[in-house]
This record gives C-alpha cells, structure tokens and sequence, in this order.
C-alpha cells in the first residue's frame, strides 16, 4: 500500500527535502568579493580620505614649504563664498542641458524601443558611436560647428535668428549645447531599456478605452518608463554639473563653473585646501540634489 494511505484524512505530503548547496559555495564568496573590495579601498576609499584631510589642511601652506593640518574647517565657507556664482552656473547648464536632451532623447529612445523594428540595432549603434571617439575631440568638432563663420551660424543669421554680427562660440548656448551632445546617450540608454520592455498591448488597450495619444503617454507610457527616466537622468546630470572641458573650449571664463575653478586651484594656482573643498562642497551639493530628486519622484530603489 502506498505511503500515503497512512496519512491523516486532510493532511499534506511531507515536503521534498531541498537537495544540499554545494559544499564551499558560500564560503568562498568572501574571497570572490575580495578583489572588487580591494580595488574600492584602494582606487576610491583612499584617495577620498586624503582628499578629505587635504580640504582641511593650513590654506597658508604651499607645497614649497608644506602643508600643516590645522582642521581648518573654514576652508569650506571661504571656497563657497569665494565661487558661488561658479556652483550656480554648473547647476544652471546643467539643468538646461538636461532639458535639452529630455526633449530631443526621450522621442529617440522612444522610436528605437518601439518602431524602429530592423533597424534598432542600427539606431543604437549610431547612439554610441560617438562615445567611441574621445571627449575632447568631440567637444572641438562642436567647436568648429559653432565657429563664427561655420555654417550654423551662417543659416541662423540668413533666417534672422542670429545679427549680422551675432555669435554662438563663446557663449552659454555653446556650452549647454556641448554638454547635451556629449552626454546625450548616458539619458538615451536607460530610457530605450525601459521604453523596449513596454508591452505595446498596453497602449492598444489605452487605445480602446479612448485615451488619446497625450493621455496615453501620461498615464501608461511615462509611469512606466519612470526607473529609465529616473536613472537616465542621474547619469546625465551628475557628470554635466562637474564638467569642465565644455566650458575650457566652447565658453570664455564668463562661462566657467566649478569644475573649472577646481581644475585651476589643483593644476595651476597649486592650492590644494581650497581645490579639495570645492571638490568636497560639489559632491555634498550633487548627493543632495540627487537624493531630494529621488524622494520627490518616489523612486529611492534606483541607489
């Protein structure tokens, strides 16, 4: 008789025993890990504790004489003071940089996700095949686009959108506009990744209940592509506000933020506290940008 017949009138089967983990498996993962660790503590971890101490060292030292640590705390209020319209600059081209590639990279990712078809692949190779040249040869071709006597500025002067004596090189809009160019695909990616999962059966059935295209895309399409948008847009923000080689080449120093003045401070008036400070000051201000951006948008999974 089977070994069933022996159990109470209602009662389950005994489970089947999960079969054993492979011995050693778990232990090992520490030492897996090991070298990712190691090349955080080294690579990362480090540098930022000496970048920490440098921010705090005697902003009277030189490297001719040294530095002493005197904890100078007041380091950081005389950095902001000193380059605030810098920090607000960065934010602000930022922001309008981003704008920019929102409204021209949301419909790109949106086509190649879902009606370029057979030529997705294609589409998304010239994507990032700009990336394959580098970014300072990307940011002079862009300096030979806006030049003054470049074809851009000569059709916008010929249309009257520009004076005869106007200019695009050496102004904000050339900086804004190389920062939308150069980081444009770090937005376009996470966006097509999420724009290529939505079900199209969804936007039929939007369809059919009579929702029209703009209130298709504000209720099902935009809700749904949230995490895409949300992480794109991290990932284009936070290296344009600490960008500096757009405004060396397409701006003039009435243009600089603070990646410039940071560069400056390290590289050519060697003074280290305040360059540390301002590095220290720039990523406080990014982590809180990116943390309110994340609470506001409910999206506090995506760190």
């Amino acid at each position: 008789m089977s070994a069933l017949a022996h159990l109470p009138t209602g009662s389950a089967p005994p489970a089947t025993p999960a079969p054993p983990r492979p011995p050693g498996r778990h232990r090992l993962l520490p030492y897996l890990l090991l070298p990712a660790a190691a090349w955080l503590f080294v690579f990362f971890a480090v540098p930022l504790l000496q970048l920490a101490a440098a921010s705090l060292y005697d902003p009277t030292g030189s490297l001719a004489t040294g530095y002493a640590m005197t904890w100078a705390f007041g380091n950081y209020p005389d950095a902001l003071a000193a380059y605030w319209p810098q920090f607000g600059r960065s934010f602000g081209y930022a922001g309008a940089a981003l704008v920019l590639a929102l409204l021209a990279g949301y419909p790109l990712a949106y086509a190649i996700a879902q009606k370029a078809g057979r030529w997705r692949n294609l589409l998304l190779v010239c994507v990032v095949a700009p990336m394959f040249t580098s970014f300072l040869v990307r940011t002079l071709a862009w300096k030979t686009i806006l030049s003054d006597n470049g074809w851009l500025v000569g059709l916008l002067r010929d249309v009257h959108l520009l004076a005869p004596d106007g200019r695009l090189l050496a102004t904000p809009v050339a900086v804004v506009l190389g920062l939308t160019y150069n980081f444009l695909p770090f937005l376009v990616l996470p966006l097509y990744a999420s724009l290529e999962r939505l079900d199209p059966r969804l936007l039929e059935a939007a369809g059919d209940l009579y929702a029209g295209p703009w209130r298709t895309f504000r209720r099902v399409t935009l809700p749904l592509s949230m995490p895409g948008l949300v992480a794109g847009t991290l990932l284009f923000f936070i290296p344009a506000s600490g960008d500096y080689i757009n405004a060396e080449l397409l701006g003039t120093p009435n243009e600089y933020m603070i990646g410039n003045v940071i560069d400056s401070a390290f590289l050519v008036r060697l003074d280290y506290p305040q360059g540390a400070a301002l590095s220290f000051l720039l990523m406080t201000a990014i982590l809180a940008v990116v943390f309110g951006y994340l609470r506001r948008t409910g999206t506090q999974e995506v760190l």
